[in-house]
């Protein structure tokens, strides 16, 4: 059994630990100490001074034991503690700004927070909590294209007047292709989603064959016309656009929006639209399809049906796409546009200045 080292006061200490314990002039933490030692100097034991004072056993032993060693400096001065992290001089959160926005490391395309640590010679932590106070995140980047198309402005007020102020008695549909739709096999079967685990699926896959997939948003209503197909030539997209005039009011225009993809303008297509004088075709500018808002419904379809989805042929895959349609024609509800194409343009003018001056640095 260990026992609680013994305590012995001379007269002059006894004196001044009652005068601390009385706390008059002393504070509340000296005031708990004398009092421990107080009373261990009556040979009571750790027990039974942390039943007495309410207080933990530890802090008794922890106490008689500075006392022991320390005497009365030991309870009236706190034990010194290392401070907190060391600031970073600013000649060297300046360097990091300046390496992480202007240069980049050897071997690597961008700084990590050790490889800047090292150059730098402080901690990585130290790395992170300067990008975090300067908003840089050089483990990120993302995409960008500026359409070089020449009728940009005139094609981009067109879309965006469909959107903003659609014509009365008028329907607007945004068209577009989502081709080569993969069946995907996985070559083992997945662990389903519980509690502490997310689901499980191999990352390598079977090919069971491809698909296109014709879609239409209305964009008054959010509604989609949409069906598969196998190919996406000027065929498949005319008997499209006869779904379309099946399945909307022959009394009513219908402004098509969709890209300039070579199908789209195809002689055949030309042909027809002179014999359906109340469809009229929008064509956005190149290299922004983010414009037609087809691609919004694309991106929930790829998402919610098809990223996870496990399909062992054809007819699966196109069973899922049909049911998507079908479940969101149950509750549609359309996207709302807000950019002018005053703000799109003013983006896309600072977008290229910027660019320009990147190229002639």
């Amino acid at each position: 059994m260990r026992l609680a080292i013994p305590i012995k006061l001379t007269e002059q200490e006894r004196e001044e630990l009652e005068k601390l314990s009385r706390g008059g002039q002393c504070s509340v933490r000296a005031r708990e100490r004398s009092l421990i030692v107080l009373l261990a100097a009556e040979g009571r034991n750790n027990k039974e001074i942390a039943q007495s004072l309410g207080t933990d056993n530890a802090k008794v032993g922890r106490w008689r034991q500075r006392y022991a060693s320390r005497r009365l400096a030991g309870i009236l001065k706190d034990k010194t503690r290392p401070g907190g992290m060391a600031a970073v001089p600013p000649a060297s959160r300046a360097r990091i700004v300046k390496l992480t926005l202007h240069s980049k490391p050897r071997g690597a395309t961008h700084w990590s927070r050790e490889s800047m640590a090292r150059e730098v010679g402080v901690s990585p932590s130290s790395v992170g909590r300067i990008w975090a106070a300067h908003g840089l995140k050089p483990h990120r980047s993302k995409t960008f294209k500026l359409s070089n198309d020449r009728h940009f402005a005139e094609k981009l007020e067109d879309i965006v007047g469909l959107y903003l102020s659609p014509p009365e008695h008028a329907i607007v549909l945004c068209c577009d292709e989502k081709s080569q739709i993969q069946a995907l096999d996985r070559t083992q079967p997945g662990l389903p989603i519980k509690k502490g685990r997310c689901q499980t699926m191999t990352h390598d896959y079977k090919r069971n064959g491809t698909t296109s997939l014709f879609a239409a948003l209305n964009t008054a209503d959010g509604s989609v016309i949409g069906t598969c197909m196998s190919k996406h030539r000027h065929q498949e997209w005319l008997r499209f656009l006869n779904l379309l005039r099946r399945s909307t009011p022959k009394d009513k225009a219908i402004h098509v929006i969709c890209d300039n993809y070579a199908t789209h303008k195809h002689d055949q297509v030309q042909a027809w639209q002179k014999r359906n004088p109340h469809f009229h075709f929008h064509f956005t500018p190149t290299s922004a399809s983010w414009l037609n808002m087809v691609e919004r419904f694309f991106r929930d379809l790829t998402v919610r049906s098809l990223r996870r989805g496990v399909f062992r042929n054809l007819e699966e895959l196109t069973t899922t796409i049909h049911e998507h349609i079908d479940a969101h024609n149950a509750n549609p509800k359309p996207f709302v546009w807000t950019a002018t194409a005053s703000d799109i343009l003013e983006k896309v003018k600072r977008a290229r200045r910027k660019l320009d001056k990147i190229q002639s640095d």
